[in-house]
């Protein structure tokens, strides 16, 4: 007999839903397609949610999920630290797959679409903690990555934290923010029930 296809996984009591599972495959018939690498979940939103288990953040009311995609960083941030979650995303065709995930998860995450060179000081100033996973993964992204963390700095962001499989990019921007805002480069991996490797920038301000 044939194997049905696994429709969820699940991670730090936030479920996960893959290509297969109903909400999602819902969304795809009503023709929603993201096109900036939105279409599936990515592990290093796994490294995030494990390191905030284990290191919980002081400071957590308000949190930023930027380049949120299906936004399960942000869902746990909402489940779990009782976070109010802006998950941000330059293509509006991820918060279809995003409010999917965030209903299997019984939270609300308020969605801004917004690319990362947009995000203003101001804006940043009302969030204790930014979060991001797989957001350098390209050469040119680079600079507006660590542009942004600079705001975030000085708009006095608490804590920061980007995760990364490891890409040249993101070890590019993270130097800089080692040199610039004493940031720390931690390796990072988790096991059962979803294997992932990576590095997590992070940044304390508090």
């Amino acid at each position: 007999m044939k194997k049905k296809p696994r429709t969820e996984n699940r991670f730090r009591g936030v479920i996960m839903p893959t290509g297969s599972h109903p909400a999602i495959r819902k969304v795809r018939r009503q023709g929603v397609q993201p096109s900036i690498h939105g279409n599936k979940l990515w592990k290093s939103s796994c490294l995030l949610m494990d390191y905030l288990h284990k290191h919980r953040p002081e400071h957590c009311a308000s949190v930023i999920d930027v380049g949120c995609g299906w936004g399960v960083s942000g869902i746990w941030c909402a489940r779990t630290l009782g976070s109010d979650v802006t998950s941000v995303d330059a293509d509006r065709d991820v918060f279809p797959y995003l409010q999917a995930t965030a209903q299997l998860n019984k939270v609300e995450l308020s969605p801004l679409v917004s690319r990362f060179e947009k995000l203003t000081t101001k804006q940043l100033a009302q969030f204790d903690m930014l979060i991001a996973a797989d957001i350098c993964f390209w050469d040119e992204l680079v600079n507006p990555v660590y542009n942004m963390v600079t705001r975030a700095g000085t708009a006095g962001v608490k804590h920061i934290l980007i995760a990364e499989p490891e890409r040249s990019p993101f070890y590019e921007m993270a130097e800089r923010c080692v040199q610039r805002h004493c940031a720390d480069i931690v390796d990072w991996q988790t096991r059962s029930p979803i294997e992932a490797r990576g590095a997590i920038m992070v940044i304390e301000n508090a």
